[in-house]
């Protein structure tokens, strides 16, 4: 499919089906976080998609590291160094119109990234941003990850679902399909990782 047929759609988690990977149970007990905080309007000329993540630690463990706007680096890969833009922590505090510089390891085709926080909510557990600036090829990029607890498991094993969901402008020259391959392939790693990293951290917490 080429960027740009069929003007504006719904994105992926407003078409009604369950992300990758989500039992039908798990679904539907999280289609209120959905509908509440995964839902974009499409324009032509880009794409949207939502991916899931199981992971074994409590909502609380996996939250503190994804709140972590200033280090995205603790679970995203090809991030070399990330500082806030002076002014921009608000005396320490995240909020907001945050603005971060983030410098991206050699063999991407991306240098740097200007993003601004645009949500963080510590009570529903929700974090957006934007990519505003930078070299790279995700223009337009938006973002939004959400994080909630499952009733637990066999033996009282913690369960929590991550959800991550964007929306971007296709590069010119490119399908729809290989820039949600290469975005999709991002954060599928990004998630695997912070899976690794909290079911470590909350294993250390026992």
């Amino acid at each position: 499919m080429q960027a740009g047929e069929g003007g504006t759609t719904r994105s992926p988690a407003a078409e009604g089906g369950a992300p990758a990977g989500l039992k039908a149970e798990e679904y539907a007990g999280l289609r209120s976080t959905i509908e509440a905080h995964h839902r974009y309007d499409v324009g032509r000329g880009q794409c949207s998609s939502i991916l899931a993540q199981r992971i074994r630690a409590p909502a609380a463990t996996v939250w503190s590291v994804v709140r972590r706007f200033d280090c995205p680096q603790i679970y995203k890969h090809f991030i070399r160094s990330c500082a806030l833009k002076d002014g921009s922590d608000g005396g320490g505090e995240l909020r907001p119109g945050c603005l971060r510089e983030v410098s991206v390891i050699t063999g991407l085709p991306a240098s740097t990234s200007t993003e601004r926080l645009d949500l963080i909510d510590d009570g529903r557990r929700v974090l957006g941003f934007t990519i505003v600036g930078g070299e790279h090829r995700l223009r337009n990029y938006r973002s939004v990850t959400t994080v909630d607890e499952l009733p637990a498991g066999g033996g009282g094993e913690p369960r929590t679902v991550v959800l991550e969901s964007y929306v971007v402008d296709v590069p010119e020259g490119n399908t729809v399909d290989d820039t949600k391959l290469f975005a999709d392939t991002i954060v599928r790693l990004n998630l695997q990782k912070l899976a690794s990293v909290t079911e470590a951290a909350a294993r250390s917490e026992k």
